[in-house]
């Protein structure tokens, strides 16, 4: 049997940036998909602690050390810039093997966005 399980959370940063007229994707600070193990492109859930909206994207690299967090295309309606959000990825793996599976989880400070 495989289950789904919780891969990486960055969790409760600050929306920088919301472009409605971008293609699509949420741009993550490139230090912060490193530090929490999301790859380029990677499937996303998205949670705004601000107003309970849950959505699905995918990620892409901003500037390294930037705190860059930028909902891009239809997800910016469902953020404003300074909400807070956790950013997470799920992983598919063997039942056996989840019950000893360590997620990749970052707390990066709010008011930056940065790892302290």
């Amino acid at each position: 049997m495989q289950v789904e399980v919780v891969k990486s959370k960055i969790h409760r940063v600050t929306v920088t940036g919301a472009d409605l007229h971008y293609i699509g994707s949420i741009t993550i600070d490139e230090v912060l998909m490193e530090a929490s193990n999301i790859i380029e492109g990677e499937k996303v859930s998205i949670v705004n602690i601000n107003n309970g909206e849950r959505f699905e994207t995918y990620a892409i690299p901003g500037p390294r050390n930037s705190g860059e967090i930028c909902l891009n295309g239809p997800a910016a309606r469902k953020v404003h810039k300074g909400d807070i959000i956790i950013i997470i990825t799920y992983g598919i793996m063997d039942f056996e093997e989840a019950k000893s599976f360590k997620p990749s989880i970052v707390f990066p400070n709010e008011e930056t966005n940065t790892l302290t």
